[in-house]
């Protein structure tokens, strides 16, 4: 991992809503760097401003102020709306996001420029059998749909992942494959990360660093080790003290 190499990104990261004529600050004055390389964790509670924050990333949503860069190039004025061509959003709701009426080739096969032998090496890499491609969406398990998810991103050649709440829909046993497949991808195709998950524990065993959203403000961030074990901020901790395990 190049640490000194930032390949994206945010300054002053700022959004409210209005709802029932209340405003709602979701994000304020939020900053972020992710390195080449590295895993970046983005924590805390529902409510606390992560899938928000991806969402600003991605262009799915306007920003209300704050600049973006993609190694060191703003890009918030230039794909104002769209998802830019250097990553890839996962969702946490892998079923949802394939077209339920086609099968996985038929899905796989829609990324433009990709063959059929793209497909099938792709599916190798994230740990999928051929036969898999001929079925639907519904006829995976939750941790095969997933992984059906990372292979369709990484066919669009992108450099950084977007994963929201990707492994909290899976029973303990996937969420640990799917982590460890994130892992294996990270150092193999040179990926990076950005894990978003309300799940500390699982934040700490897989990501460099973490970042601690509480209501729409970051309160910590730094290297794991120094989050985990040496935690400055009071909702850091009451995080750590709601987490089941945390494991070395």
């Amino acid at each position: 991992m190049n640490k000194t190499e930032i390949v994206l990104e945010g300054r002053n990261i700022t959004k409210q809503y209005k709802t029932k004529g209340r405003k709602i600050q979701s994000l304020s004055d939020v900053n972020f760097a992710l390195h080449r390389g590295e895993i970046l964790g983005v924590v805390g509670e529902s409510g606390s401003g992560k899938s928000t924050l991806l969402k600003m990333i991605t262009g799915m949503e306007r920003m209300d102020a704050g600049d973006l860069y993609h190694e060191g190039t703003s890009y918030t004025n230039s794909h104002p709306g769209k998802t830019g061509k250097f990553l890839q959003m996962i969702f946490q709701d892998a079923y949802g996001s394939f077209d339920p009426r086609r099968t996985m080739k038929q899905s796989l096969l829609e990324i433009q420029h990709t063959s059929m032998q793209d497909v099938l090496d792709m599916i190798e890499k994230v740990g999928l059998t051929p036969d898999l491609l001929e079925r639907k969406p519904r006829q995976l398990s939750g941790g095969q749909c997933q992984r059906m998810s990372i292979a369709r991103a990484l066919l669009s050649h992108v450099d950084i992942l977007l994963c929201d709440e990707i492994t909290s829909a899976l029973d303990v046993s996937t969420q640990a494959q799917v982590v460890t497949l994130l892992s294996d991808l990270r150092k193999k195709e040179g990926l990076s990360i950005i894990f978003v998950s309300h799940d500390l524990a699982l934040v700490g065993n897989l990501c460099d660093r973490i970042m601690v959203l509480k209501d729409g403000t970051c309160v910590e961030d730094g290297k794991t080790e120094d989050v985990i074990w040496h935690p400055k901020d009071a909702y850091t901790k009451l995080l750590l003290s709601n987490a089941i395990t945390i494991t070395e």
